[in-house]
């Protein structure tokens, strides 16, 4: 009978562990290796935009990219452009600390190696103005990653009970009309279908969870398992903004993108070791059998608003603002497919400001130089953080040329710097051991696009 009671109490424990596990993990597929934006948020749809280090995205005069950045700023383009660009976005991180196990004995294991690996982001979008009896009217589509990035640790980094791979990708296609009301003002909107995949893992330290309800043979480190998570959903959004010009030298924007709910479905699947395998299924325990799980999710609300100012024919400079309702992610719930709830995660998470400055000037008639610099808010904090999440405040630097090949082609390239404030990890993993440490690392990221007015 007491062993009997030990098992039931070390089921109870190592549910609570598993569910930990699962909404620690979908929290971090979600938010994990972002370093060119806080957050999960990817802003590099436009390499012109790269180049200014983000300014003047609702307002920008000759970039497709506004279908999804700004619709009322369509109006801009006065023939049918077509739009492609890719970004590939390069982390370099490392990690340095340790871990202790649910003991208080140290988890073997290296540092994690470089979480991060050279992520391509393409993005491809097309405006075209009607003329005839819908003149003043614009439409336009475009498709981009606006969420979403991959990191990978070691899988035997002394980290991994609370990360090994993140995986997050999302895909938007936006669909946009705009229409130019009068010679200063035009108002724009569009509908975002968005399509949302997720796959990560991390470990599970079952010897430490049977060596606590004293199963002979059993101690931390001596039966490492595994938890990983597949998912995925399409969700519906909007955007809408407007773009108002003073005159020619000085005009503002601004764009609202909506939140856009998603109800992640997908399995659970769990690898236990032998040695523990067996004491499971002597006692009928079930805990960690593979099944289906959801977890609804919210990408936040954006809101976004930019001027420009032009010097004379060939110098201009723009400035952003923009906010990011992080506060919407309260938390991951997690459920079985019946709908029973399994486990929450809190995010704890805080609105955040990204502050842009950026110019351009004409060289020739053919070559663009732009420049900017831009200061961007972590929405977590040192309390909130986790290695899932090594996110803290970051400065962002660009360089980018614009080339005009011809009067149909120009082709845009950029280079962005992102120096990030060293973020802290104190922090329990779903198997109770403790890791300490501290992140440094940077990004650099290349862009290069084509874009053809016919």
């Amino acid at each position: 009978m007491t062993r009997q009671l030990e098992i039931s109490s070390m089921q109870h424990a190592h549910r609570t562990s598993r569910l930990s596990a699962l909404a620690l993990g979908i929290t971090g597929a979600l938010v994990l290796g972002q370093v060119h934006a806080t957050g999960f948020q990817i802003r590099e749809n436009s390499v012109q935009n790269l180049g200014r280090a983000n300014a003047g995205t609702t307002v920008a005069q000759n970039d497709a990219s506004v279908v999804s950045n700004n619709p009322a700023a369509m109006t801009n383009l006065d023939r049918t452009t077509v739009q492609a660009d890719l970004t590939v976005i390069d982390l370099t991180a490392e990690f340095n600390g340790s871990a202790t196990s649910a003991f208080g004995t140290p988890v073997a294991g290296g540092d994690g190696g470089d979480p991060g690996e050279p992520t391509a982001v393409p993005a491809l979008a097309v405006v075209v103005p009607l003329s005839g009896a819908f003149e003043g009217l614009t439409v336009g589509a475009s498709i981009g990653a606006p969420f979403g990035l991959k990191t990978e640790y070691d899988s035997d980094w002394v980290g991994r009970y609370n990360a090994i791979t993140s995986d997050l990708k999302t895909i938007d296609l936006t669909f946009s009309a705009a229409l130019q009301l009068d010679e200063h003002l035009s108002i724009g909107a569009g509908l975002i279908y968005e399509r949302a995949e997720v796959t990560l893992s991390n470990g599970i330290d079952f010897g430490a969870g049977l060596a606590a309800q004293g199963v002979p043979g059993f101690a931390p480190g001596s039966a490492d398992g595994e938890v990983a998570f597949t998912g995925d959903n399409n969700g519906i959004g909007y955007v809408f903004g407007l773009q108002y010009r003073v005159n020619d030298q000085l005009a503002f924007g601004y764009s609202h993108r909506s939140e856009i709910e998603h109800d992640l479905e997908g399995n659970a699947d769990f690898t236990v070791p032998a040695s523990a395998a067996g004491v499971f299924n002597a006692f009928g325990i079930h805990t960690y059998d593979d099944g289906a799980i959801y977890a609804p999710l919210t990408n936040p609300a954006v809101h976004t608003a930019s001027v420009q100012y032009d010097f004379n024919d060939r110098f201009r400079m723009m400035a952003d603002y923009q906010r990011t309702n992080w506060s919407s992610l309260e938390s991951v719930d997690i459920y079985r497919a019946n709908g029973t709830p399994i486990g929450q995660e809190p995010f704890n998470w805080q609105d955040t400001s990204m502050f842009a400055v950026g110019g351009e000037y004409d060289i020739s008639e053919t070559l663009t130089l732009r420049a900017g610099v831009s200061a961007d808010e972590s929405p977590t904090n040192d309390e909130a953080r986790t290695p899932r999440l090594p996110d803290n405040d970051r400065m962002l630097y660009s360089i980018g040329l614009g080339w005009n090949v011809s009067d149909n082609l120009t082709i845009d390239a950029a280079y962005m710097n992102i120096q990030i404030d060293d973020p802290s990890v104190d922090v329990l993993s779903s198997s109770s051991s403790r890791l300490v440490g501290e992140f440094n690392g940077h990004a650099d990221l290349f862009g290069i696009s084509a874009r053809y007015k016919f």
